[in-house]
C-alpha cells in the first residue's frame, strides 16, 4: 500500500481522538498497527508483541519495536520518530514519550498485557477505550474491498475444488489439509483461521476441530474455512451432500439455512440495525419452528481480522453503513444428525448490499 494510504488513516484517528478529548493512542492491537503505519500485520505469538503504535491528536506520531524488526520498521515509518528499545521496554518507551511531551494516552485493552498495563502506569497515564481504531476500519476503502475480492475470489476456487475430495473414506483431518494445501499453493498468504471439517454429527460443532472421522456415502460434510490473501482475510462456510441423492432432511434443512439467510440478504442496506438482519433470518426459523437449532449470531464483519465490528445478533448496537463487508451466515445443528450452515460474504453499497 501507499505510505500516505497509512498517514491519511492516522488523520482520521486524530480527527476521532480529538472528538474522544484524548491526547493520544497506545495502538498495541497487531492488526490495528498495521492499518494505521503498514508494520507487522501479526505478532509472533499471543505473548509475544512486534511493537507499539503511538498516535498524537495534535503532533507526530512515533513506533516502537525491538533490534529484530529494525529494518522492517525503517521501510514504513521515518527514522526520526522510530524507537529502538530492549529489555526496559516499558520505561525506555515512556522516557521518550515524556521528551515529546506525551504523559498521558489511552489504551487498547484487549491487546495490551496486564505486565505492561502495570509497568506502564508507573510512568504515565492511561485511559482505556474501546474499538477506536476499528471504528475506522469498520468502512473499507475502495483497494480495501477490491483486496477482499480476490481473497474472496480464491475461496470460491476452492470451493469449486474441494467437493470432487469429498470421498467416502477420507478423513476430516486429510480434507482440511487439502483446504489448506490449496490456498498456499494459489497465492494466499496463509489461512485466515483453521479450517472447520464436519462430518455428519461433527458438523452440529459450529467450530469442530477436524478429527479422524471419516467420509461415508450419504451423509454430509460442513467445510468452514476461509484464506488471507494481500493481507486481507475471506470466511465462507458449505455444505456438501456426499452421494447422488440427499436426504429429505438435508434438503429440507437446507432449504430453510439458505431462505433464512436470503431473508437477512433482502433487507441488509444502510441504516438497518444489526440486530434487524439477525432476526429477519431468526424469523424464519421460528415460523419454521426450529430456532431453538439456530445457536449462533448471523454473522460479522471480516477485513484484516476475519472477526470484527460489527457483530449481527440479537442484541448487537449499531446500524449498516456503506462499505462495511460482513457474513450472512445462518445455520441450524442438531448433535444427533449433523448441522448444516451457508455463508456468504456481503458489502453494504450506498442502496442495498452486494453478495462477494
Amino acid at each position: 500500500m501507499n505510505t500516505s494510504v497509512f498517514e491519511q488513516r492516522r488523520e482520521a484517528l486524530k480527527r476521532e481522538l480529538k472528538a474522544r478529548e484524548l491526547p493520544a493512542l497506545l495502538v498495541s492491537h497487531a492488526a490495528n498497527r498495521y492499518y494505521l503505519s503498514g508494520f507487522e500485520l501479526h505478532d509472533p505469538q499471543c505473548n509475544e508483541c512486534v511493537g507499539w503504535l503511538v498516535v498524537t491528536a495534535d503532533g507526530d506520531d512515533y513506533l516502537f519495536t525491538d533490534s529484530r524488526y529494525t529494518d522492517a520498521a525503517r521501510k514504513v515509518w521515518p527514522e526520526e520518530n522510530l524507537y529502538i528499545y530492549s529489555s526496559k521496554k516499558q520505561a525506555e518507551v515512556c522516557a521518550f514519550l515524556e521528551g515529546k511531551g506525551v504523559t498521558s494516552m489511552g489504551f487498547e485493552p484487549k491487546a495490551l498485557h496486564l505486565f505492561d498495563y502495570d509497568k506502564l502506569c508507573e510512568f504515565v497515564t492511561l485511559t482505556s477505550t474501546e474499538n477506536v481504531v476499528e471504528s475506522l476500519r469498520i468502512i473499507k476503502d475502495a483497494d480495501e474491498i477490491r483486496r477482499m475480492e480476490e481473497s474472496i475470489r480464491l475461496n470460491h476456487d476452492l470451493f469449486d475444488y474441494i467437493e470432487d475430495q469429498l470421498v467416502p473414506g477420507r478423513t476430516e483431518l486429510e480434507i482440511s489439509w487439502e483446504v489448506e494445501k490449496f490456498f498456499r499453493e494459489h497465492g494466499a498468504e496463509g489461512m485466515a483461521f483453521p479450517s472447520i471439517v464436519g462430518v455428519g454429527p461433527n458438523a452440529a460443532l459450529p467450530h469442530a476441530i477436524p478429527g479422524e472421522t471419516k467420509i461415508r456415502e450419504n451423509e454430509l460434510v460442513l467445510i468452514d474455512t476461509g484464506c488471507r490473501f494481500m493481507d486481507y482475510n475471506s470466511d465462507q462456510t458449505r455444505t456438501f451432500w456426499v452421494g447422488d441423492n440427499p436426504s429429505d432432511r438435508f434438503k429440507k434443512t437446507m432449504d430453510l439455512v439458505r431462505a433464512a439467510q436470503q431473508a437477512a440478504i433482502d433487507i441488509i442496506k444502510p441504516g438497518l440495525s444489526y440486530s434487524e438482519a439477525y432476526l429477519a433470518s431468526y424469523a424464519v426459523f421460528e415460523k419454521a419452528g426450529v430456532e431453538a437449532m439456530f445457536t449462533h449470531g448471523l454473522g460479522h464483519g471480516v477485513g484484516l481480522e476475519t472477526h470484527e465490528p460489527p457483530s449481527l445478533g440479537r442484541v448487537s448496537q449499531g446500524i449498516l453503513k456503506p462499505g462495511m463487508i460482513v457474513t450472512v451466515e445462518p445455520g441450524l445443528y442438531d448433535p444427533a444428525w449433523g448441522g448444516i450452515r451457508w455463508e456468504y460474504e456481503v458489502l453494504v453499497t450506498e442502496d442495498g448490499c452486494r453478495v462477494l
